[in-house]
């Protein structure tokens, strides 16, 4: 293994740096390339063919071009949808992101759960299965929030994002039959980590659960055994089309030292 070898992370847009972060406390000298699909942005809005077909050709595209050690889809619309699709078209590892379904059943004292994420990827059966499999004696709320995808890149864009307007763009999951008991909410949104602060004080009896450390001590394990470079280097973050866009300052605390247009 090419110790400049890149570790490929993929998302629509910005949401993939909730998990980006975490990986690169475990591994801190790892080379990053980061990919925010900008003109496919919003996954959630997309129908599940536009994705099991877009996410492949384009990490094929990437893998050529950077030759990652292993990819990274740290984007749950994506991964609910696409996962196998690029598994089967890729030969190098592939790491997914899913709904952190199973510990927040761990955690949960009322037994009522919340899914806090993408219209698409909380109708998704998978996530079905996640509910059946380790919270079956849960109730499940699911709740599509675009807005709050949308705020996360505003956030990051710099721009002013309010304690209000994030909860009331999570209200509803509140408002529905058993919401009251909520105790816990699955964050599965790679987007939504990064409006941690806001939901916290919007919701401040609520506990919140989601993938990314799970996910770095994931990468972390399959690379175990690789060689690094000595030192740190500047993250590579892509787009594939125009964006308002995060600054490079509000990137720095994330590895990332350089942004192309792919």
């Amino acid at each position: 293994m090419d110790p400049s070898a890149p570790i490929l992370f993929f998302d629509s847009g910005v949401g993939g740096l909730s998990v980006l972060g975490p990986t690169l406390e475990l591994l801190p000298n790892a080379p990053i390339v980061y990919a925010a699909d900008s003109a496919g942005f919003p996954y959630g809005k997309r129908t599940e063919a536009e994705i099991a077909s877009r996410v492949p050709a384009l990490l094929g595209r990437l893998v050529e071009r950077y030759h990652p050690r292993l990819a990274v889809i740290a984007c749950n619309t994506a991964s609910t949808i696409a996962l196998e699709h690029v598994r089967s078209a890729l030969d190098l590892p592939v790491v997914g992101t899913v709904p952190a379904i199973k510990p927040a059943a761990e955690m949960s004292q009322s037994r009522v759960i919340g899914v806090l994420g993408t219209e698409a990827t909380v109708r998704q059966p998978y996530v079905d299965d996640l509910a059946a499999k380790f919270a079956a004696d849960c109730t499940i709320i699911r709740h599509g929030s675009p807005e709050l995808v949308e705020l996360a890149e505003t956030k990051l864009a710099g721009e002013d994002v309010s304690v209000e307007a994030v909860k009331a763009a999570a209200k509803p999951m509140f408002d529905a039959p058993n919401g009251d008991r909520l105790d816990t909410v699955v964050l599965a949104c790679t987007h939504f980590p990064l409006l941690a602060d806001e939901l916290r004080e919007a919701f401040a009896h609520i506990s919140y659960v989601d993938g990314g450390p799970g996910i770095a001590r994931r990468i972390a394990y399959l690379t175990r055994d690789q060689v690094w470079p000595i030192a740190p280097s500047p993250g590579l973050m892509l787009f594939t089309g125009p964006t308002r866009g995060p600054s490079l300052k509000a990137l720095n605390r994330y590895g990332i030292g350089e942004m192309k247009s792919l």
